[in-house]
């Protein structure tokens, strides 16, 4: 495999270690949470920048206004809770306050998805990319791992415009080089191949590349993109893709409603129809148990992703 690790970290230590950096770096970056400080790494923050830092409580209504309104004076507000807590629970307060008047506000989630584990259905968010993908001029963004989370979070200080930082809670290979660029909108190709295209998004980056690579061994060759932004989408480069295999599969920890595999989906549909199959979570809840194994019953691991791309290739 082109891509290997030598350790696991979390999304959010990414998150933590990229907002600290910017308490050096950008005198304008404010940070807010909603009493999960530990949860979002933001200690590293405060001990550099205390001044800087705003501690809002279980409100997360009121630091979404409380963000929108920073912006106004020239501040760029980060919002640090739980991707549950980010989106469905404060959904009206971004629409209205930050997207409708195109605030310069930095949602930045973590604990989304499955992989949330143990603490069950009502905390494992699989919408929120969804809805914010809906809103006008919003932004989303799914980091893979710790660097790419890094970079991320350094690169949407830069950006001007709403933004949704959607990242995780579990500990998952550390594979994308430290000092690779991150672009705002462009997605990356990790492995070329010409039997079929596989795009994913989050924790499924490296699901699909160890796919990949066990069906490499069966004699067929996989395209890895990493779609790490999925709003504005780079059809660019799954276009160019799929011209070439002409057939695709999309892998996402989110439901398959609304997500990363439909955004690809209807954009095929417009531009060039290819066969596809998903890997999502198939419209419903998640449970309480390990990642690992909420992972693999709900078919979203390497093995699910293997599995759709021979039922692709057998059409």
């Amino acid at each position: 495999m082109k891509y290997t690790y030598t350790e696991k970290k979390d999304t959010r230590s990414g998150f933590g270690a990229g907002l600290a950096e910017l308490a050096d770096t950008n005198p304008n970056v404010v940070a807010l949470c909603a009493d999960l400080i530990g949860s979002l790494k933001m200690e590293k923050f405060i001990e550099k920048a205390p001044e800087r830092f705003f501690q809002i409580g279980i409100a997360e209504a009121n630091m979404i206004g409380i963000a929108a309104g920073l912006s106004i004076t020239g501040k760029i507000p980060f919002t640090g809770t739980f991707a549950n807590f980010s989106t469905s629970r404060v959904y009206d307060q971004i629409r209205q306050s930050v997207a409708y008047s195109d605030k310069n506000v930095k949602i930045c989630a973590s604990h989304a998805g499955l992989t949330l584990g143990e603490d069950g259905a009502t905390h494992q968010v699989l919408e929120d990319i969804g809805m914010m993908k809906m809103l006008p001029g919003m932004t989303v963004i799914n980091t893979c791992d710790y660097n790419q989370t890094k970079a991320a979070t350094l690169a949407i200080a830069d950006f001007e415009g709403p933004v949704y930082l959607r990242f995780g809670r579990p500990v998952v290979p550390v594979f994308i080089p430290e000092d690779m660029p991150f672009e705002i909108g462009k997605g990356i190709m990790l492995q070329e191949g010409t039997d079929v295209t596989i795009v994913a998004t989050g924790h499924l980056v490296w699901e699909s590349l160890v796919a990949a690579d066990e069906l490499e061994k069966e004699g067929i060759s996989c395209e890895v993109i990493n779609i790490h932004t999925i709003k504005p989408l780079d059809e660019e480069i799954i276009l160019k893709s799929v011209e070439k295999t002409g057939k695709i599969v999309t892998a996402e920890e989110h439901n398959y409603i609304g997500g990363l595999g439909e955004s690809i989906a209807g954009m095929l549909a417009r531009k060039r129809p290819t066969r596809q199959e998903f890997v999502a979570v198939n419209d419903t809840f998640g449970e309480s148990a390990t990642p690992a194994e909420l992972m693999k019953k709900y078919k979203i691991d390497s093995a699910a992703v293997i599995e759709a791309v021979k039922r692709i290739l057998e059409k």
